[in-house]
This record gives structure tokens, C-alpha cells and sequence, in this order.
């Protein structure tokens, strides 16, 4: 049976419990570092970690590092606690691939970390390998891990019989996506439509294609000719008819365009499957592209031929990332935001203990499964704070039922039973501290969330879930500091040098 992680050191490997980090650094790596030193030193938390480690099935041959992969032995991929070093450093150093490319390869404390030697000289990787292998986490998975970084914490700090409070708040995380209108949409759509029909031409020997790139650059000649007329602000109704009718036209021949080459890529899908049958899959994505392209040419032609609002629901703002939200959350000087919301919940301690995608949802929606499921893991929880948002009457019955003291402030005007219930101390106590939260959301923005680079909504779930085991393992990490520095409390109990019996 494949192991985690080896444990025979080999020549110029340093153990990682003896791995010296510099306490004095302010960088954002050694805390990063004495967080998994930690995990992987301490003995409950090393044991619980690795054991979910064992579900995850590396990338094999051709994806292992230079040097050792082999596709006729195939030999196994990169070792899990790897997997999960690098893991953790692309989101809490919010650093791309490229980054961590050269982090892995020439970080001698990041090697060491990751079990190479000072004489481990053809241990290189390549970048696709670190993205293949990064791929491998699932939302599910890392959030098991999580619950056992925050437990380690909790016990670290002494906190494993105390009661937990709690403050929940959402935020959005960003999809990497441009500002989206029907007809950029609409271009994008049959560019890839286009893109799609070249490739399956070369592959299967088909004719038809020959000028893909000249055909994507006469639709966008007529993209930029819509992109640049703009409407009409003239007071005189006749030039002002006569300006739309010209946008009306400019429209009509956009749609024609896109209509010939989506007929042309029919013809070359035709073309595929008449092959054979078993090449349905190779049309997959053409597929997508086309329903994504005739939709747009619906929308654009009820808008701008006849005049017809287009309802909210109806509208996609990517075709790349079609999960993508248009959320407005009336902050000062941000009128719009694409992405999804992201509802997280931490603790006192600075730990966060469950987060949650919302897709299509807001924030009173999920005020009650959000605790609920932090329930189902940290029954300790008894007090939650909330902001307005949260608030709605059925909210306030049905959180009762799961903390015993719920901070949820009630909008509009309160009743004399309101007011006593909301000038309570330990209401008013947690409402003043309940802005913290923000402090755990700018973290998380500055660890990756600003801008989620995965794709795909199982793509973005991943993201956010590392993102948040990579915040929870830096605040281990500066506790681990923290407690070195000052000694106090029983930290040399808890050694990191030392694995603990």
C-alpha cells in the first residue's frame, strides 16, 4: 500500500520536526510552514490529517517528478503531504502556479518541508504536474482537513472544553471574468465555436476551416464597429431615429455573421460524428459553445431589434464561467461584483470553522444550515452574531432552536420586546465584537479570495476550501510562533520539534 509521505530519511534529508524556521521573519511562508510543521509533528492531529491524505489518488505516469515518472511502470505520482504543502502555500501566499513552480524546485526551506534532500538534485517538477496534482483536492476532502487544523489549534490554545462563539458574515469571491454584454458574450461564443471547428477539422481531416483565424477577425471587425456606436444624445428626434436605426443595422448584420458560421459549424459536427458514432464526446464542448452562441443571438435580437428587456434570470455574464453571479451589495464605489458569495463563520480565536458557496442565495437563506452544519462539527458552538442581512422572522425562531444565545439584530423598527432582547449585555458584547469577522474576510482576500483563478464551480468550490485550510494553517502557525516566542502557557509540551505521544 502506497504511504503519505515517506518516513525513512534518505542521505541529506532533514527531519521535519527539525526543520529551523526563522522566528524573526515577517513573511508570510515560515508561518505558513510552522502551521504544517505543526500538523505533521504533532501526533493526533499528523495521524488525522494523514489519514484523509490516503484518499487522494495522485497523478501518475507522466506527471510525476523529472526523473521518476514512467508511463511502462507506472509508478506513482507526487506524495500526498507534498500535495498538500504546495497546496497550501498557492493560497496563502496567493501566489499562481508559475510561483510555486519555482518555490517547489528552489525553496530550500519549502523542500525541506516537502521531504527533499540538500542532495536531491533531480527532484525537480514540472509545472503541470504541481497543477495536476493540486486538482486532486475536492471541496469535501479539504474541509475535513480543516476541521482537524482547527482542533488542533483549539487544543493548542487550550480550548477543547470551552463553550464556542462564533461570527458569520458573506463576502464575494470573484470569478476571473471580463465585464460581460450580450454581444462581447456573443463574440466570445463564436470565437471558440470557430477555435473548436478548426481542431476537429485537422484531427478527423476535414475541409472548411482553412482561414478559422481571418474568419474570427472579420467578426470582430463587426464587434468594434457595435462596441463603438453609442447612443444617440441628440435633441432632434429625426437624427435620433435615424442613429438607431443604423445601431439596428449594425446588429442585424452582427447576428447574420454569427448565424453563417454557427450553420458552417453544424455542417463540420455533421461531418465528426459521421465517422463514427463513438466521437460524440469530441463534439462535447462545440456543443456548448453553439447553445451559448444561439442564446446570445436570441437575447441580442429581443434587445436591440425589438426592444425587449431581457429579464435578469434569463442572462449568463460568462461562457467560461457560467456559475459567475452579478451581485450588487451596495457598497460606496462598488456599483457591481462578479463571482459568487462565500458565507464564512470564525470563531473567537481567529479560526474559521465552516464556509459555504452560495450559489443563487443570500444571506438569510442560509443563516440557519450555515450553524447547523458548524453544529455537525463543533457541537460547542452556543453563540453565533449575525448581521442584519441574516435577519428574517422565521431565522430568529429556527437559530434559537440551535445556539443558545443567537446575536441576529432585527431590521427596521423594533418592538419593546426587540429593544430589551438587543440591549441585553451579552447581545450588545457580541454585536461590538462582531466587525472582527471582516478582519478573518480581508485574510482571506489577501490569501487568494480576492479573485478565484480555478475554473469551473467545482473549480471555485476547491478554491475557496483551500483558501480557507491555507488561513486556518497560517493562524496555527503564528499561534506556534506566538507561544515560542513568549513562553508562556505549557507550549513546551507542545513542542513542534518533538512529535507528541
Amino acid at each position: 500500500m502506497r504511504s503519505v509521505f515517506h518516513s525513512q530519511l534518505n542521505l541529506g534529508e532533514v527531519d521535519i520536526a527539525k526543520i529551523k524556521l526563522d522566528p524573526k521573519s515577517r513573511d508570510d511562508i515560515p508561518q505558513l510552514l510552522a502551521g504544517l510543521q505543526y500538523i505533521y509533528t504533532h501526533a493526533e492531529a499528523h495521524k488525522a490529517v494523514f489519514k484523509i491524505l490516503e484518499e487522494v489518488v495522485p497523478s501518475r505516469a507522466g506527471t510525476d517528478i523529472i526523473g521518476k515518472a514512467s508511463s511502462n511502470k507506472g509508478r506513482p505520482g507526487m506524495e500526498q503531504w507534498r500535495i498538500l504543502v504546495l497546496g497550501t502555500l498557492r493560497l496563502g501566499l496567493n501566489a499562481d502556479y508559475d510561483r510555486i513552480h519555482e518555490l517547489a524546485n528552489q525553496h530550500c526551506t519549502v523542500r525541506q518541508m516537502m521531504g527533499h534532500g540538500s542532495f536531491d538534485f533531480i527532484a525537480q517538477y514540472h509545472l503541470q504536474t504541481i497543477k495536476d496534482n493540486l486538482g486532486l483536492f475536492t471541496q469535501e476532502l479539504l474541509d475535513r482537513i480543516n476541521q482537524e487544523v482547527v482542533r488542533a489549534g483549539h487544543k493548542l490554545l487550550k480550548k477543547t472544553d470551552a463553550d464556542l462563539s462564533g461570527r458569520c458574515d458573506s463576502f464575494v469571491a470573484k470569478t476571473d471574468v471580463h465585464f460581460p454584454t450580450d454581444i462581447n458574450l456573443l463574440f466570445d461564443a463564436i470565437r471558440k465555436t470557430i477555435e473548436e471547428s478548426v481542431q476537429l477539422s485537422e484531427i478527423h481531416d476535414l475541409t472548411g476551416w482553412r482561414q478559422g483565424q481571418h474568419n474570427i477577425k472579420t467578426f470582430k471587425k463587426q464587434y468594434r464597429i457595435i462596441q463603438k456606436q453609442k447612443h444617440s444624445t441628440s435633441k432632434d428626434e429625426t437624427k435620433k431615429l435615424a442613429h438607431e436605426e443604423v445601431v439596428k443595422k449594425s446588429h442585424e448584420s452582427y447576428i447574420h455573421q454569427a448565424e453563417a458560421f454557427l450553420k458552417r459549424a453544424a455542417v463540420t459536427r455533421q461531418a465528426v460524428l459521421t465517422q463514427s458514432t463513438e466521437l460524440v464526446i469530441s463534439v462535447t464542448d462545440l456543443d456548448g459553445y453553439i447553445a451559448h452562441a444561439e442564446r446570445q443571438i436570441d437575447q441580442i435580437r429581443r434587445r436591440a431589434i425589438n426592444g425587449i428587456v431581457i429579464p435578469h434570470s434569463e442572462k449568463v455574464f460568462s461562457i467560461f464561467q457560467p456559475h459567475t453571479e452579478w451581485i450588487s451589495k451596495g457598497k460606496a464605489g462598488v456599483p457591481v461584483e462578479l463571482g459568487l458569495r462565500v458565507c464564512v463563520l470564525e470563531d473567537r480565536n481567529g479560526f474559521i470553522l465552516h464556509h459555504r458557496v452560495m450559489e443563487n442565495e443570500t444571506d438569510d437563506k442560509v443563516a440557519v444550515t450555515m450553524i447547523a452544519e458548524a453544529k455537525e462539527r463543533f457541537p460547542r458552538l452556543t453563540l453565533c452574531s449575525f448581521d442584519k442581512g441574516f435577519h428574517s422572522p422565521q431565522n430568529q425562531i429556527d437559530l434559537k432552536k440551535e445556539l443558545t444565545t443567537v446575536v441576529l439584530p432585527k431590521k427596521g423598527r423594533l418592538s419593546a420586546a426587540d429593544k430589551e432582547r438587543e440591549s441585553a449585555p451579552e447581545f450588545t458584547k457580541a454585536r461590538q465584537q462582531h466587525s472582527g469577522v471582516e478582519s478573518a474576510i480581508n485574510a482571506l482576500g489577501v490569501d487568494g479570495l480576492d479573485l478565484c483563478r480555478d475554473h469551473g464551480i467545482n473549480g471555485f468550490k476547491r478554491y475557496v476550501a483551500l483558501a480557507v485550510v491555507a488561513r486556518n494553517i497560517q493562524r496555527l502557525g503564528a499561534i506556534v510562533r506566538s507561544l515560542a516566542a513568549n513562553k508562556r502557557g505549557s507550549y513546551k509540551k507542545l513542542d513542534p520539534n518533538k512529535l507528541a505521544a
